[in-house]
């Protein structure tokens, strides 16, 4: 086991460059499953998610060359099972990406049922809606979900909630399909997008990713190789952003797209602190006093994203006034609420609302990450803290973010991992 120390009160300066992202390396892996060849993927994070999916890839017959940190070469030729264990998948959500693509390829795929942050219900029913209107048959049993058909075949799909998973294994299973399928009220986010671009790189054939409608015209196969690189973390970078605020710092972010992040620049300004806009793809972050108090509800993309929500609470925790939460997307995510109080922080979370009454000042505590970005969350509350912060359950956010201490250390921050 492992934890986290911080020694507080650290106002956070420099520079950091933000890595691939997270939620498009663990759907476009999968995707390599398509290719039937030889693909290599750049800007790759250095994650235990994507360890992960890298042992999963293997069991089923891929051949992963690690060229270096972040960048794999993924060889798809000699699929031989479709069939992926759930010891293995198990262990974090997008496993179940999978699904879609050996559908996809080999018409045929069992799964054992994804895990991942514990936020609340998260069903499948709009995945399974999509397979069995491509034509595939779906069982559920023992704690895996199995997909056949003898052919896919091209159609209208209605999302009935806006998911990405769902809009994610809808393109995965389709690309390959007889025909044209549409995706209706798909999911926009930046991974989407990116998913989209390196399948239309090899061959696919996918318009208006990025939009509420995508149309994706089946091809018969994909190049057997080709070279692509992720795009950068949308939520690392707003991780970093809140960061400067919550710290009154002053911190340049490089390698973002600074159009992923509109909706938290906005409230970073709402709040009473500056973002720069460098120009290509760096921002600066800076800010002189205490944040003003904003509201905020989390929406799927372009909205405020439910990733950024504790990170968030963080700075409203210290925030002039009162501020309120709303959580749109998932029933649990205010678990992190109460290991904030711990460190003095004013917060009542009853349902999907928390109302923040911002404090003078946080006080270190033992905390523990009950989540990915709760993780982030409470490294960057024991930056802010007066005294010692120890995080436990570190393993949710390495699932996440490469090499979190060292860029925090970087910009100032008494930080260090210790084995316990």
């Amino acid at each position: 086991m492992e934890k986290i120390i911080i020694e507080g009160k650290s106002r956070l300066k420099g520079e950091v460059t933000i890595s691939g992202a997270k939620n498009a390396a663990v759907a476009i892996l999968p995707a390599t499953i398509l290719i039937n060849g030889v693909c290599t993927i750049e800007n790759i994070p250095d994650i235990s998610d994507i360890k992960a999916y890298c042992k999963i890839l293997e069991t089923i017959g891929v051949k992963i060359n690690k060229i270096s940190k972040n960048t794999l070469e993924i060889d798809t030729t000699k699929i031989n099972s479709i069939e992926a264990p759930l010891d293995l998948t198990s262990k974090f959500r997008a496993s179940y990406y999978l699904a879609g693509a050996l559908l996809g390829r080999c018409h045929h795929a069992i799964i054992g049922m994804p895990g991942g942050c514990k936020l609340g219900a998260r069903p499948m029913d709009q995945h399974i809606k999509a397979f069995e209107a491509l034509g595939a048959d779906v069982e559920i049993e023992k704690g895996k979900i199995e997909v056949e058909a003898r052919k896919l075949k091209g159609t209208s799909i209605y999302l009935d909630i806006v998911s990405v998973g769902a809009t994610i294994n809808a393109m995965l299973a389709s690309v390959l399909a007889e025909g044209t399928t549409t995706i209706e009220n798909a999911a926009k986010e930046p991974h989407i997008v990116d998913l989209a671009n390196f399948l239309n790189k090899m061959g696919a054939n996918i318009m208006g990713a990025g939009t509420d409608r995508i149309r994706i015209q089946g091809v018969k196969a994909l190049k057997k190789e080709g070279t692509y690189s992720v795009v950068p973390d949308q939520i690392e970078a707003g991780t970093f952003m809140l960061a400067a605020v919550a710290t009154r710092g002053d911190i340049t972010i490089k390698n973002c797209i600074t159009k992923h992040l509109e909706s938290i620049t906005a409230k970073i300004i709402e709040m009473g602190a500056n973002v720069e806009d460098i120009g290509g793809d760096t921002i600066r972050v800076t800010a002189n006093s205490r944040p003003t108090k904003v509201n905020i509800k989390t929406l799927p993309y372009p909205g405020f994203p439910t990733d950024l929500q504790p990170q968030m609470g963080v700075v409203m925790s210290i925030a002039k006034g009162t501020s309120v939460i709303n959580e749109s997307i998932w029933d649990s995510r205010f678990q992190y609420t109460e290991e904030l109080n711990r460190m003095g922080a004013k917060i009542m979370a009853q349902g999907k609302v928390a109302i923040f009454e911002g404090v003078d000042k946080l006080v270190g505590a033992p905390v523990s990450a009950t989540d990915l970005r709760a993780g982030a969350a409470l490294i960057i509350a024991g930056i802010v803290a007066e005294g010692k912060t120890e995080v436990l359950n570190v393993e949710h956010i390495d699932r996440g973010y490469e090499n979190i201490e060292e860029k925090f250390k970087k910009l100032g921050a008494k930080i260090t991992r210790v084995k316990e």
